[in-house]
């Protein structure tokens, strides 16, 4: 229970702890404050600028408690509230984390309880950190944002990272100098000598160490007196800052400046900075104020002590005081308004925009002020833009396709040979494109919307394609099929006969319809005309066979059916038959035994001719033969003239008829239609008026003309009149009018002519049948509205002013000569002209006036010492071209006796000039220039990549002075160039030969291979069109099946003869015979009629018999009928199944011998008497285009033939009876790919030269190409730029000398100043400096560059004293060294060091000596370098350790990464050694001189060293004994202490015989485990 209210209780209290209590105090002397907590997230309803981000304020003591808001300062409060902008998912895509590259790993600073590794301690790397930075930015212009923004969607990217760095790298010396002389040429004095930093300290490596080394000397004779010779030198100091005469001196006298150790600090040269002097009116002058500056002189002992200035006497004294212009500092007027900002709309990528604001020139810094600032200044405006409107969108429109052209995919020989005109199949057309604004991309696009075209760089998507393939469909000439036979004498409408002609018809029906025609299908219907028509006629068929009145033989009844049918076989009412009914039956005789046996008559045999005419009209027969010849009594035979019937046939005259038609006219609007017609709309679908056509029928009587319409069947006249579609007008269709191009905004020079602005329009759509016509203006021009003239400012410089001096005030209160003279500044006014020749504000100069004249300049005022000379002579005249003139002048007065004046480098009394030169030498310089075609830009005819033929090429020239300096071209060339004829060889396209005819068809029967070729004429080359794949014999082929009709050739039988019987003595004649007929092949004709050909077109398998045996019965005899046709064989063909054949009893025998057979049967034998058939398809032909095209759309077609199983290929009748279904296609369409050339752009304009002056410019044009070659078309031509070169200019630059040597003016040491020459050259432009440039005169160079500043021609620098500390001139650059591991580097930019060391000059000025200092820099193609500790020979058993660089440089200092190996300097001997004659040897241990041999002990140490015996050069055995060595007392003796085995050598080492003898012992018990083991597996 007790522990339960324990634990209430303490629940209780850290729900509610109890108030602190504070002690009473002041709260307003507290110290309060205000801590911050993180701000939120930001809570909007919408995405954007408009949200609100909050966070936590407290009332904080110091002391860490909290308290009441009101305790703390209100005013002092934070903000709890912000605005912010909300960041939504959508901005995702908008906003990424950038991140820069990781800087380069660098030393991590060590923890406080960590010591830094030494260089030696480092056995791989160290730790480094790696640094970046990290902003959130746009992802389309990569301008910086809050990181707020990215942090949204991704957490922040690190900006640190650990990483390794090399092990520290001690700094490397050279090796030291030899030893200066000594400073002093007699008494005690200090010589010296210094190194070079070879390798800077990286990564935390040591330090470098001292450079220099000093060391006391002694001159080689005693000075006079015993004391030391002191040097004066005179020391000035650095010039004043320059001052206007009535400023206070700051110094004055002749109070020196401290030259310590910072003196070069103290009185380093400082520009001075003036405040900008407040004009209350605009200034119209260029003012410049003279001044002037002081230095500093004294006089300094060798010691480093100052000196009086009497010790220092030379023979003019240092000039102290100099004119000087007043700096003054640049001046720049207020910052114009800020520009509109140059975003106006919200862009979807979020890209700020910018504004722009000037200031102009006021005044130029002069006599070294301050520089002037930039004078324009950018900032981003409108980052988001959530107020602006959104930009337009602009997209790419597309003008109508143009005509389909074939032309330009001709080859050159197409060219010549194909009319141009019927050309057809594949082409290409072309289209242009425009750019146009959009309200909306998302909306539905209309296709034939027109918009204003805008500038193409506004569209930045794809380009449309502006070439694309076409097809002008080929005229197809109508196929028509075969005709057929001539059909029956009809009446012209069977339902209504009328009198009694007729016509007889054939047919034929249309394969494949004509196809952009003009002239349709030829007529499909013939007529003849004929008489007594009949439409419908009874077919009459036997019922029974003969039946005899009495008996078995004699006359008798044949009963038979007859029928109505119509021409094509189909049963009829009887009524439509016209003639009268057959009869029921007939009479018949059935032949009786000895009578006279006659066959039935047989088919009628082919008419013979298709037509009646006077000549000639068409006959038919049939026969019938004689089967038994009668008995004595029996009945005898018909005559023979009966046994053969004759008829006419086709006795219709020749003429024949058929209805011709001409072509459809063309299409009119029927005017009962009109109220339908309307004009194609160009936003709506086109609603095209219905018209008709119109053709004449006529009838045409074949080979005669055009005859009465009643010639003709009306039946079969075919229409004169169809409806049609009219085509829809199209009207023209162009683009508004562009906007006008922008005039110019700013002022125009007064030599340039009045700008112009002009505006265009594109025709989208050609008009069409009848349309509107198109506008003859597409381009318009004018003048700009008159823009103001620039203003015209020019400088005006005035007369120079009196030269100024220093003032005398100055003058006297410093050392110096007091006459007034010597040198000072002269300058004169400077002032701004306007257009009205008035004083203008020189702000309007400066800023259309260019640069400023000088307006000061040095000059002198000459003193009574000065030389004097006369005045120069005029120049003598030249005498050659390029020669030399000179003038001359003479000393004048005392000058004459003047030993300075007579110094001719400084006095020169004579000047020469080269002469000047009209003549100039005009060199051929460079490359050719690329072929150029004349007239090259533009569209030529088909737009290919033909581009060949005769043009120009140029090669620049260089115009060379006299001097050899190169000049403007134009007194060499008029153009600057060299010009000749060139030519660019044509391509020559892959010529073949004209097909050849199409062979024979392979086969007489079904399908076969027809072939034509063309073979190889030439190859091509220079880029021409390629050739189509060949074969080997260079031929190109094309196959395509044909079909030969298998009846076309038949074999056509006349009738058996009269069977044959040898008969001896009047014997009847009857029994077995011969009889014979005729054969012949015959090719049949559509009219069934036939000619006849040789037999072998006849297929020899199917010959028939020229003979047979017969039989003839005896009177007596029975007599049958031939045999009948065999009946069909079912399908499919089984040996089970039987074929029969019939035949009748003519005549029944006399005797009781019985008839033959009337009936036989046999098996269907497959392929023998019992065939299938089936349909076979041949392949596809290739795809066979029009004779006119090129390429496009064409046909393939393959055949189908009815094979027999046995593979004979037969009539496609066998097949057709059989219904075989026939459900392939035989005809489809096909594509040839266009061999389409390469199309190319126009040539674009000749670009700027690629550099305005010298050699090496050069212009370039290019061309694209708009269409790759495809298939066999004319390949792109591998030049798709041309480049031209530039006349050759003289190119100018100012070129500054090497600094000269520290001088200092008037004076021994101090203040001096470095300097170097600015010297105008002309130059080549050529990299490689060939020719070297050559100075000119100074104004060639103005209008090229600037001039180099007075900073960068002089620089100040110090001469040191005698007695001065001072640091050396820079060494020369190491060479460059890699950071290397293992001897590879990781890094491809090494480091290479200099220095400069410390000179001390006296001892008692070292402590002022300034520190030594190196500098790095990075350089390529950097080594890696290895060090190693080298020694010298032992002497005195010590020798030279340095240490070696792989480069073969010696350096001092530490030997990197290998410290601890170092060898040692000098040789010890443990135990050392003491004993008689002994010494430490190379190795190490002590040995015996030369004469004596070393006694060693068991330990291998020395113990004695005894004389050698004999004087013999041998050194004794070493013995074991420790004893002394006393003789054996046998050789034996010897020879066995001589192989002792001593496992420890002399130097006290185990041999190594006894690690051999260890090893053997291993190995061998290793194998004796391992015998033991494999024994006891055994």
């Amino acid at each position: 229970m007790q522990f339960s209210l324990y634990l209430i209780c303490l629940l209780l209290y850290l729900i509610c702890p109890p108030s602190r209590t504070i002690p009473h105090r002041d709260f307003a002397v507290l110290s309060l404050t205000y801590p911050l907590g993180q701000w939120g997230r930001c809570t909007s309803e919408d995405c954007g600028p408009g949200g609100i981000q909050t966070r936590t304020v407290w009332c904080v003591h110091t002391e860490g408690w909290t308290t009441h808001h009101s305790n703390c300062q209100p005013a002092d409060k934070p903000e709890a509230q912000r605005r912010c902008f909300k960041v939504c998912e959508w901005h995702q895509g908008l906003f990424e984390w950038e991140t820069s590259e990781w800087s380069a790993c660098t030393l991590a600073p060590p923890h406080p309880n960590e010591l830094r590794l030494r260089a030696a301690e480092c056995v791989t790397a160290q730790h480094g950190i790696q640094r970046r930075s990290v902003h959130c930015v746009r992802r389309s212009n990569h301008s910086s944002v809050s990181e707020r923004v990215c942090s949204f969607f991704s957490p922040r990217p690190t900006e640190e990272q650990a990483c390794l760095i090399p092990c520290p790298l001690d700094c490397v010396v050279s090796d030291f100098s030899p030893w200066s002389s000594c400073s002093e040429t007699c008494g005690s004095g200090l010589q010296h000598r210094t190194r070079a930093v070879l390798a800077s300290p990286e990564y935390g490596g040591a330090g470098c160490p001292n450079l220099t080394q000093t060391r006391t000397c002694h001159g080689p004779v005693p000075c006079p007196g015993g004391g030391g010779e002191y040097r004066y030198s005179l020391k000035v100091s650095s010039w004043s800052e320059c001052r206007l005469p009535h400023q206070k001196d700051l110094w004055s006298g002749r109070t020196t400046l401290d030259f310590s150790s910072n003196f070069a600090e103290r009185n380093s040269v400082k520009r001075h900075t003036r405040s900008a002097h407040a004009y209350h009116h605009k200034p119209t002058a260029w003012e410049i104020e003279i001044g002037y500056r002081t230095r500093q002189v004294r006089c300094t002992r060798s010691d480093g002590k100052n000196a009086m200035l009497s010790l220092c006497a030379q023979d003019s004294p240092a000039i102290t005081y100099q004119s000087c212009v007043m700096p003054r500092d640049c001046e720049t007027s207020d910052w114009s308004q800020w520009s509109p900002c140059s975003k106006t709309c919200r862009a979807a990528d979020l890209s700020p925009g910018y504004r722009t604001r000037t200031r102009y020139l006021k005044q130029v810094p002069v006599g070294g002020g301050k520089e002037c600032p930039s004078l324009e200044e950018k900032e981003a405006c409108n980052i988001f833009g959530d107020s602006l409107p959104n930009c337009p969108t602009y997209i790419w429109k597309t003008t109508d396709w143009g005509d389909c052209q074939v032309a330009p995919l001709l080859s050159q020989q197409d060219q010549r040979h194909s009319n141009l005109s019927v050309l057809c199949g594949g082409g290409i057309q072309t289209r242009e494109t425009y750019c146009v604004q959009v309200s909306d991309v998302n909306a539905p696009q209309d296709i034939k919307e027109v918009s204003r075209p805008v500038n193409g760089r506004l569209c930045v998507g794809p380009f449309p394609s502006v070439v694309q393939h076409c097809s002008i469909p080929c005229p197809e000439e109508c196929l028509l099929s075969q005709w057929s036979a001539w059909g029956p004498c009809l009446h012209d409408n069977c339902l209504d006969p009328q009198g009694r002609k007729g016509f007889r018809q054939r047919w034929r029906h249309v394969i494949r319809e004509p196809a952009d025609m003009p002239q349709g299908c030829p007529h499909l219907v013939e007529a003849v005309p004929c008489e007594d028509p009949v439409c419908f006629q009874w077919r009459v068929e036997p019922e029974e066979p003969c039946v005899p009145h009495k008996g078995a033989c004699g006359p008798g009844i044949l009963s038979q059916s007859a029928q109505c049918i119509n021409t094509r076989g189909a049963a009829v009412p009887s009524e439509l038959c016209l003639e009268d009914r057959p009869p029921s039956s007939l009479p018949c005789e059935v032949s009786c035994p000895g009578d006279c046996v006659v066959s039935s008559w047989s088919p009628w045999s082919p008419c013979s001719h298709s037509c009646s005419t006077k000549n000639a009209e068409g006959r038919q027969s049939r026969t019938r033969t004689v089967l038994a010849h009668p008995g004595e009594d029996g009945k005898p035979c018909p005559p023979v003239t009966s046994l053969e019937e004759w008829r006419a046939c086709n006795d219709h005259p020749c003429a024949v008829f058929y209805w011709q038609t001409s072509a459809w006219g063309h299409c009119m609007e029927d005017s009962s239609l009109s109220s339908s017609n309307a004009t194609s709309s160009w936003k709506g679908q086109p609603t095209c008026a219905v018209g008709i056509q119109t053709r004449k029928v006529s009838c045409v009587k074949m080979n005669t003309g055009q005859v009465i319409s009643k010639r003709c069947p009306e039946s079969s006249r075919p229409d004169s009149l169809r409806p049609c579609l009219l085509p829809c007008r199209r009207d023209c269709f162009v683009t508004p009018f562009s906007e006008w191009t922008p005039c110019p905004s700013i002022c125009l020079p007064v030599s340039v002519s009045a700008a112009t602005q002009s505006r265009y329009r594109i025709i989208v759509q050609r008009p069409a049948y009848g349309g509107q016509e198109c506008p003859n203006t597409l381009f318009e021009e004018r003048e700009c509205e008159s823009l103001p003239i620039c203003p015209s400012y020019r400088w005006k410089t005035h007369k120079w002013h009196q030269c100024t001096l220093v003032p005398d005030s100055v003058r006297h209160g410093v050392t110096g000569p007091g006459e007034s003279c010597g040198q000072g500044l002269e300058t004169r006014s400077v002032t701004c002209i306007g257009d009205n020749s008035r004083l203008a504000d020189i702000t309007y100069c400066l800023r259309w006036a260019g640069p400023v004249p000088s307006g000061v300049r040095q000059c002198r005022v000459p003193c009574r010492e000065d030389c004097t000379f006369s005045a120069w002579s005029e120049f003598t005249e030249c005498s050659t071209c390029g020669g030399w003139q000179s003038r001359k002048r003479v000393l004048t007065g005392r000058s004459k006796k003047r030993e300075k004046c007579q110094q001719s480098d400084l006095y020169p009394l004579v000047e020469t000039e080269r002469c000047g030169c009209a003549e100039f030498l005009s060199q051929p310089y460079g490359n050719w220039s690329s072929c150029i075609l004349p007239g090259s830009n533009g569209w030529r005819a088909h737009r290919d990549a033909r581009d060949c033929g005769q043009g120009l090429r140029y090669r620049a020239v260089a115009c060379v002075g006299q001097d050899g300096h190169l000049v403007e071209p134009t007194p060499c060339s008029s153009t600057g160039y060299v010009v000749e004829v060139c030519h660019i060889p044509c391509p020559m396209d892959c010529k073949l030969s004209d097909w050849s005819a199409w062979s024979a068809c392979s086969t007489s029967c079904g399908s076969g291979l027809k072939v034509r070729s063309k073979w190889l004429r030439e190859k091509p080359f220079n880029g021409g069109r390629t050739c189509p794949k060949l074969d080997l014999k260079n031929q190109v082929y094309e196959a395509v099946p044909c079909h030969s009709e298998c009846g076309q050739y038949v074999w056509v039988m006349e009738p058996w003869s009269v069977c044959t019987i040898n008969t001896v003595d009047e014997m009847p004649a009857c029994g077995e015979g011969v009889q014979t007929r005729k054969i012949r092949c015959v090719r049949r004709d559509i009219d069934g009629q036939g000619q006849s050909v040789d037999d072998s077109l006849c297929d020899p398998d199917e010959m028939p018999f020229v003979a047979q045996t017969c039989f003839l019965p005896c009177a007596d005899e029975c007599v049958m009928s031939p045999w009948g046709q065999w009946s069909t064989c079912p399908l499919p063909c089984d040996q089970n199944t039987v074929r029969r054949r019939l035949r009748q009893t003519l005549r029944l025998s006399q005797t009781e011998k019985s008839c033959p057979e009337d009936n036989q049967m046999e098996s269907c034998v497959l392929n023998s008497n019992c065939f299938t058939y089936h349909y076979n398809l041949s392949d596809w032909s290739t795809c066979m285009l029009s004779e006119n095209a090129v390429c496009g759309l064409g046909r393939r077609t393959r055949l189908l033939d009815c094979v027999r199983s046995d593979g004979k290929v037969v009539e496609a009748s066998f097949c057709e009876e059989l219904g075989l279904a026939k459900t392939w296609k035989l005809d489809v369409l096909c594509v040839v790919d266009c061999p389409v050339n390469c199309l190319l752009s126009d040539w674009s304009p000749w670009n700027q030269c690629s550099h305005t002056c010298g050699t090496q410019g050069q212009m370039m044009r290019s061309r694209s190409v708009m269409q790759q070659a495809h298939e066999e078309g004319r390949p792109c031509p591998s030049q798709l730029s041309q480049f031209k070169p530039c006349p050759i200019r003289p190119c100018y630059k100012w070129i500054l000398g090497p600094w000269s040597l520290c001088r200092v003016q008037g004076a021994q040491c101090g203040a001096g100043v470095r300097e170097r020459n600015l010297t105008c050259v002309v130059h080549w432009g050529d990299p490689l400096e060939h020719p070297p440039p050559r100075p000119v005169d100074d104004e060639y160079c103005e209008n090229h560059l600037r001039r180099a500043s007075r900073e960068e021609l002089q620089l100040p620098c110090t001469v040191p004293c005698p007695g001065d500390c001072h640091l050396t001139e820079w060494s020369s650059w190491s060479s460059c060294q890699l950071t290397c591991l293992d001897g590879r580097s990781f890094e491809s930019t090494g480091r290479r060091s200099r220095s400069r060391a410390v000179i001390v000059q006296v001892i008692e000025n070292q402590d002022n000596c300034p520190e030594q200092v190196f500098e790095t820099q990075p350089c390529k193609e950097g080594k890696c370098h290895s060090y190693e500790w080298r020694t010298s020979g032992w002497k005195d058993n010590e020798r030279l350790v340095w240490c070696h660089r792989s480069d073969g440089v010696n350096v001092t200092g530490v030997c990197a990464g290998v410290v601890h190996n170092r060898p040692m300097t000098i040789r010890h001997c443990y135990p050392p050694c003491t004993k008689p004659f002994s010494h430490c040897t190379q190795s190490g241990v002590c040995g015996c001189e030369k004469g004596y041999t070393e006694v060693m002990t068991t330990h291998g140490f020395l113990d004695y060293c005894t004389k050698t015996p004999g004087g013999e050069n041998k050194k004794a055995d070493v013995k074991t004994s420790s004893g002394r060595f006393k003789p054996g007392t046998s050789q034996m003796h010897d020879f066995l202490n001589g192989w002792s085995l001593q496992p420890v050598g002399p130097d006290g080492r185990i041999k190594l015989w006894v690690y051999g003898v260890t090893a053997g012992g291993f190995f061998l018990v290793l194998l004796i485990i391992a015998l033991s083991f494999l024994t006891w597996y055994v």
